[in-house]
């Protein structure tokens, strides 16, 4: 049951819904300050993160899940290292899932309705997978409701609405086929989604979304895409473990070759890393042991824009990356591939703490329509600046 106050959800605070859980108070500050880190603020954040979360009732959740083929919520329930999303799930009134609630039939659709009719503005959304609008959107109907009423429903009375995963995003692979799938905020008018790219998304950055949200009452700095700055605010290229070999020029040549073994560059066996911005290195998978290019895959450009017709075919190097001494030109591709300079956001919650925690280079175009790098500013340049900007990757 739910009622009216605050985010609802049940009875009792997050402290104590994870104390009658088992987890104890030093484990939710462990969970306090490993969100602080997923978030990139300073540590000095953490006891504020605390105090908000303490006093937090358990916030109400409804997943919607459309054209898709699961991978996100399967990548939410796998979540078990660190404990921050698990800790997520365990905490969130989680009141509509198909994949997941006991509830089926007309008892589920109830279950949403409810939320819906009598939660408006207290609720936060998630949806995954793309929403198909062909034909006024027959290709996909849940209770004789068609997915695009559906989604223009529920996400215009929630207090907050996240895209999870590439198809929710901007359609994805499904947008390719006839049922001319889109993303949230392709389809709904006056809703602007905090877009979770990735193929799927990582639970990891969904979980630290949330906590900011429940922390700040405001959505974290976004990208000009609407994705997390803290998540997608840098190149994987620069973030790569594989980056040295890059610059000197040592690559992959085929699989199984010497350079394979040794862990050398992907970047001639089609890794997208020098395209595309997210934080897979530092957040990795499973149990945070690992993650593609870490694996021995090259990057796909899964968190990029349109990346299913923008990066393919997955397996051909990007063009005109220069081999040796590569800094410069590897940004530029990533500055120009895929849209030009990022234009980044408010500065307000992480947008600043981004800015005064990493010393990152500006980037602008020139008249001639090159991309050129300026040097690095201060430890203090732009920080508290309303207004300032910097460049993030192109996508």
């Amino acid at each position: 049951m739910v009622d009216g106050t605050g985010f609802p959800g049940g009875a009792g605070t997050l402290v104590e819904a994870l104390a009658a859980r088992g987890v104890s108070r030093r484990r939710f500050l462990q969970f306090c300050s490993a969100m602080t880190a997923a978030l990139a603020l300073p540590k000095s954040y953490t006891p504020r993160i605390v105090a908000a979360l303490s006093q937090q009732t358990r916030p109400t959740v409804v997943w919607l899940e459309f054209q898709d083929c699961a991978g996100n919520t399967e990548s939410l329930l796998r979540s078990s290292h660190p404990d921050v999303a698990q800790l997520v799930i365990e905490i969130l009134s989680l009141n509509y899932h198909e994949t997941i609630m006991a509830a089926a039939g007309k008892q589920a659709e109830q279950n949403l309705d409810d939320v819906v009719t009598t939660l408006p503005g207290q609720y936060v959304a998630i949806v995954e997978g793309s929403i198909p609008t062909a034909e006024n959107g027959v290709y996909c109907t849940i209770a004789g409701r068609t997915a695009l009423d559906i989604v223009n429903r529920v996400t215009k009375s929630a207090a907050v609405t996240i895209a999870v995963g590439d198809c929710a995003w901007d359609g994805g692979f499904v947008s390719l086929g006839p049922t001319q799938g889109k993303g949230v905020g392709q389809v709904v008018s006056g809703v602007s989604p905090i877009n979770m790219g990735g193929c799927p998304h990582n639970s990891v950055n969904l979980a630290a979304v949330i906590v900011h949200y429940l922390t700040f009452k405001s959505a974290p700095a976004l990208d000009q895409f609407g994705r997390p700055l803290f998540a997608y605010g840098h190149l994987i290229h620069d973030q790569c473990e594989r980056r040295s070999h890059f610059d000197a020029g040592r690559f992959v040549e085929q699989w199984g070759d010497e350079g394979a073994r040794n862990g050398w560059c992907l970047y001639k066996m089609g890794c997208k890393g020098p395209a595309t911005n997210y934080n897979c290195s530092i957040a990795r998978w499973n149990d945070e042991t690992n993650w593609p290019i870490g694996a021995g895959h090259g990057c796909i450009g899964c968190a990029a824009p349109a990346f299913w017709a923008q990066m393919s075919p997955f397996y051909s190097r990007l063009p005109n990356v220069q081999m040796i001494g590569v800094d410069t030109t590897a940004q530029t591709i990533g500055l120009v591939a895929i849209g030009g300079v990022a234009a980044l956001t408010a500065v307000h919650g992480v947008g600043v703490i981004a800015r005064m925690q990493r010393n990152r280079r500006r980037a602008k175009v020139a008249a001639d329509g090159t991309v050129v790098l300026e040097p690095p500013p201060g430890p203090d340049a732009g920080a508290g600046t309303p207004g300032g900007a910097a460049a993030g990757g192109t996508n």
